[in-house]
C-alpha cells in the first residue's frame, strides 16, 4: 500500500493508515448546529482539547456561519472570534488547526497564529489570494465546491450533470491553487454537501465518491447533522446523530479520506466499522 502523506506547515498526516477525523469547532453565535455553544474562549479551547482526547485528527475552527441564508461578516469581527482560540490552544493541542474561512485577510491572521489549513468554502472564488498565503506558510488547503453563497445556495439549485460540473469546479480551483504556489500533497478536495444542493444532489454526491478521488487528492466530506437528513427522515436537528453516522460510515466505505463531524466518538467508531468492512488497506 502506498503512503500518501499531507504535508501541513510542521504536521504529517497519513492518510494510508485510517480516515482522518476533522472535528466541527464553531465559535459563532448563529452557525446551524452549534452556533453559540462555546461562548468564551476558554469553553471553546475545552471542546478542542476534548474532541482531541475523543480520537480527531484536526480541528476545525469557524468565526462565520456558512448555514443556508447566513449573512457574511466582516473579516475584523471574525478574526476576533477565531484568533483568541488559536492563541489559547497554543501549547496544549497536539494536532493540526484547521480555520474555516474564504477570506484571505482572517487567512493571513490565523496562519501567522500558528493554524496548518484553511478550509474555504469558496473553494479560492471568493478570495483567490488565500492561495499564495498557504503557500507562504507551508499551509493545507481544503477547496470546496458551493454553488452561489451561503445567501443564495439553496434557492432551487439546478445541475445538467452534477458530478461533471462539479469535478470541473474543483479541477479549476486547484489550477488556482497550484498557480498560488500551493503544493499538491497539501491539496484536500471537498465537494461541498449541502452547499447548493438538493436532497437527491447530496444523496448522488454520497454514492460518487470515488468519482471525486479520481482527480488525485484526498477526498474531505462534511455532513454532520446537516438538513437534508431532517428533509429525508423528518427528524429535527438534535435527533440526527444516528443518521449522521449511517451517512459517515457510507462515506468511509465509498472512500472517503476525511469525515468532517461534531460528535468525534461516534464518528471514530462509525469510521472503524465502515473500514473494516470495506478493507481499508484494499481500498487504498
Amino acid at each position: 500500500m502506498q503512503k500518501k502523506i499531507l504535508k501541513l506547515g510542521q504536521y504529517r498526516l497519513d492518510l494510508s493508515k485510517k480516515t482522518l477525523i476533522m472535528g466541527v469547532l464553531n465559535v459563532t453565535p448563529d452557525s446551524f448546529s452549534d452556533g453559540g455553544r462555546y461562548p468564551s474562549t476558554r469553553a471553546a479551547c475545552e471542546r478542542a482539547l476534548e474532541m482531541e482526547s475523543e480520537g480527531a485528527d484536526i480541528i476545525d475552527i469557524g468565526g462565520e456561519s456558512t448555514r443556508p441564508g447566513s449573512l457574511a461578516v466582516p473579516a475584523e469581527e471574525e478574526i476576533k472570534r477565531v484568533l483568541p482560540v488559536l492563541k489559547g490552544l497554543k501549547g496544549k493541542l497536539r494536532i493540526p488547526v484547521s480555520v474555516d474561512t474564504k477570506k484571505s485577510k482572517v487567512a493571513e491572521a490565523v496562519l501567522k497564529e500558528g493554524a496548518a489549513i484553511i478550509n474555504d468554502v469558496s473553494g479560492l472564488r471568493a478570495d483567490k489570494n488565500i492561495a499564495s498565503l498557504c503557500a507562504k506558510y507551508s499551509a493545507g488547503l481544503v477547496i470546496m465546491h458551493m454553488k452561489g453563497n451561503p445567501r443564495t445556495m439553496q434557492k432551487r439549485p439546478y445541475y445538467k450533470d452534477l458530478l461533471k460540473e462539479i469535478k470541473l469546479f474543483l479541477k479549476k480551483s486547484i489550477d488556482i491553487a497550484v498557480t498560488g504556489g500551493v503544493q499538491k500533497n497539501k491539496i484536500i478536495i471537498d465537494p461541498g454537501i449541502g452547499f447548493g444542493k438538493t436532497l437527491q444532489h447530496n444523496l448522488s454526491l454520497l454514492k460518487g465518491i470515488q468519482f471525486f478521488r479520481s482527480i488525485g487528492f484526498p477526498v474531505l466530506i462534511g455532513l454532520s447533522r446537516k438538513s437534508f437528513m431532517g428533509k429525508l427522515l423528518g427528524l429535527d436537528l438534535q435527533d440526527r446523530l444516528i443518521p449522521t453516522a449511517c451517512a459517515n460510515a457510507i462515506s468511509v466505505y465509498n472512500g472517503a479520506d476525511i469525515i468532517r463531524a461534531h460528535d468525534i466518538k461516534e464518528a471514530v467508531i462509525t469510521a472503524k466499522i465502515a473500514e473494516a468492512v470495506a478493507g481499508y488497506k484494499t481500498k487504498r
